[in-house]
């Protein structure tokens, strides 16, 4: 019997709905401040997504463009400008667009957000939090993939606690995906196996795993061999094949055998943004 389908866009909206009518209550709307440096087409193309939906839920915008040739200190100072409210107004989070151009410093530019204010979770004291299992913004594409293994627990006829005890295989180790969402499985009680590129028996590691998350960015590499029947599988990947957008996940012959299964597009990628500005919200709430 085909795989369950896990509707990413369905329940970004849901969760967007929640958001909106919490934003109503409060006096003054959130302001995601959004930083984008340089030119690269598909950036341009996840701000205005990302513009968008905050715009839709009822959170303010405030777009932030600078060319390609800024450097590594002009932008931590145009990043500190932005959080003191010099443009006009303090923002309740600043989200940067990366990658930033190659000749930037990515981890030093990073140091100017305020951690109060980094609503993408990827600072190492907002992750450092997380690893202790403090209140913190967590990263937005592990947290949007938990929501979307609940989704699937309940789409099967599980209770969203019987996560706990599992066994989930996080293929790729990146400090974006990989490395957090592991931790954050942990949280719920999982029992969690990271495999990478080094691993050995790759396949029977995937294999033993009630729930499969796929964040290693080769397109179609998880075929059905690696799979456990029954098993939740997310897909991370989103690679151009031709002319088609495919995942890490062989979807067609994975979604034979899988009990759940995120498509590409249409799986994690909207509830990135949906965690995103959740994370907003909850910077304005303070």
């Amino acid at each position: 019997m085909a795989a369950v389908i896990i509707d990413g866009r369905e329940l970004a909206k849901e969760i967007e709905l929640a958001l909106a009518g919490e934003i109503k209550k409060f006096s003054v709307k959130p302001l995601l401040a959004v930083v984008l440096a340089g030119d690269d087409p598909a950036s341009k193309i996840y701000v205005g997504m990302k513009t968008k939906r905050a715009n839709a839920c009822g959170i303010d915008t405030a777009d932030f463009h600078y060319p390609n040739e800024i450097t590594t200190e002009e932008l931590k100072s145009e990043i500190k400008k932005i959080a003191s409210g010099a443009n006009g107004r303090v923002p309740s989070g600043i989200l940067v667009q990366l990658p930033l151009p190659k000749h930037i410093n990515t981890d030093e530019v990073m140091t100017a957000l305020p951690p109060g204010m980094d609503v993408d979770g990827l600072l190492p004291q907002s992750q450092g939090l997380m690893f202790q299992g403090q209140d913190t913004f967590l990263p937005c594409t592990p947290h949007g993939i938990l929501k979307l293994i609940d989704k699937a627990n309940l789409l099967l006829g599980n209770d969203i606690a019987s996560i706990a005890g599992k066994k989930a295989v996080v293929l790729g180790r990146s400090l974006i995906v990989g490395r957090p969402l592991g931790i954050m499985l942990l949280k719920r009680n999982c029992t969690v196996t990271y495999c990478h590129s080094f691993t050995k028996n790759l396949q029977e590691e995937c294999r033993q795993a009630d729930i499969l998350v796929a964040a290693i960015g080769k397109p179609r590499m998880v075929t059905a061999e690696y799979v456990k029947p029954s098993a939740i599988v997310i897909d991370v990947g989103i690679t151009r094949v031709g002319d088609k957008i495919v995942g890490d996940v062989d979807y067609d012959s994975v979604s034979q055998i899988a009990g759940a299964i995120t498509p590409v597009p249409g799986g994690v990628g909207p509830m990135t943004i949906a965690m995103l500005l959740s994370n907003v919200v909850k910077a304005s709430a303070g």
